[in-house]
């Protein structure tokens, strides 16, 4: 079954400004796919072989993503797929309706879009590349603004699968996610607009990330980043020790006049800071759909400035720049 979600990718982008892609990608994921061969990858491919076919009366990415009314179908065929889909836990980015099922992810991504939309060149007809995409919420919505087509890359095995689900109610040909990290992908400049949101202060090195990114841009193409930052000028850059904000994979926090130098040091054209949030304990927190701790356990309980390490409390920033 896995094999054909690629394969169509494959098809869609054979006469594309992707096709040179074709020379290295396939051999890529035939090698992932066979490391898959262990732990939950079989289960999880056979609990989406579960999901009932249904006939989606309602299609929305515009401004929710929503396949399917309740009244689509029955309430056993209803409750069936909570079941599987609860399979999928925790669901982190969203959120998801699917006929009259509200998955109420960890994350409102949906008020992090309304924060990115108005600040970028508009997507219509362009292809859009999303590092880092999670299960691909923030595509969905790339595609409701008509783009062209739309690759997630996010090595994760629990995102591919979480994905597969939410499209298995919209096959859309346009959309596809593969299980790989920024730097396994070709560096073709073959897209018109990259995002990456979430994933720089992942990175042991930022500036290496960042020239990956640029790499898949054809020259005027956009990158879109958000990440987090802290307050201070071009010499300010933090990096936690252990962990930050209970997370042990974060390295290193700019403030955003040290981001944007990096950028122009790395050539990057009109780069500029157009949002700049604090999220709040509304915009993350455990719900039915991802039950374990999320940001009010890692802030200080006595002061939510500060996360329970003592650092300053998240802070987002959203940079736009030009190849």
């Amino acid at each position: 079954m896995s094999v054909s979600w690629f394969n169509q990718f494959y098809k869609e982008i054979a006469e594309s400004p992707l096709s040179a892609w074709l020379e290295s990608l396939p051999g890529q994921i035939a090698t992932w796919q066979k490391e898959q061969l262990h732990g939950d990858f079989n289960k999880w491919v056979k609990l989406l072989g579960k999901l009932p076919k249904t006939e989606p009366s309602v299609i929305n990415t515009k401004d929710k993503v929503e396949f399917g009314a309740a009244d689509d179908v029955s309430e056993y065929t209803q409750k069936q797929i909570v079941g599987l889909l609860k399979q999928f836990m925790p669901w982190r980015k969203g959120p998801f309706n699917v006929h009259g099922i509200h998955i109420d992810t960890e994350w409102r991504s949906d008020w992090k879009w309304d924060r990115v939309q108005p600040h970028i060149q508009s997507l219509e007809n362009r292809y859009v590349l999303d590092v880092g995409c999670g299960s691909g919420y923030h595509m969905w919505r790339m595609l409701g603004e008509n783009a062209k087509m739309v690759v997630g890359a996010d090595p994760s095995q629990l995102f591919l699968m979480q994905f597969q689900a939410i499209k298995h109610f919209n096959p859309d040909p346009r959309i596809h996610l593969l299980p790989v990290g920024a730097e396994q992908l070709p560096e073709k400049n073959a897209f018109d607009t990259v995002f990456s949101m979430g994933v720089l202060y992942h990175r042991k090195s930022p500036l290496d990330f960042l020239q990956q990114l640029k790499n898949q841009l054809r020259p005027g193409g956009e990158l879109v980043l958000e990440t987090l930052v802290v307050e201070g000028d071009e010499n300010t850059v933090l990096m936690a020790g252990d962990r930050y904000a209970q997370m042990r994979n974060v390295w290193f926090l700019p403030s955003t006049d040290a981001l944007c130098l990096w950028m122009t040091r790395l050539g990057f054209k009109h780069v500029r800071v157009v949002d700049l949030a604090k999220t709040t304990i509304e915009e993350q927190r455990a719900t039915q759909w991802m039950d374990s701790q999320s940001l009010v356990d890692f802030l200080d309980p006595n002061d939510h400035t500060k996360t329970i390490e003592g650092y300053p409390a998240p802070l987002r920033a959203v940079i736009v720049a030009e190849r």
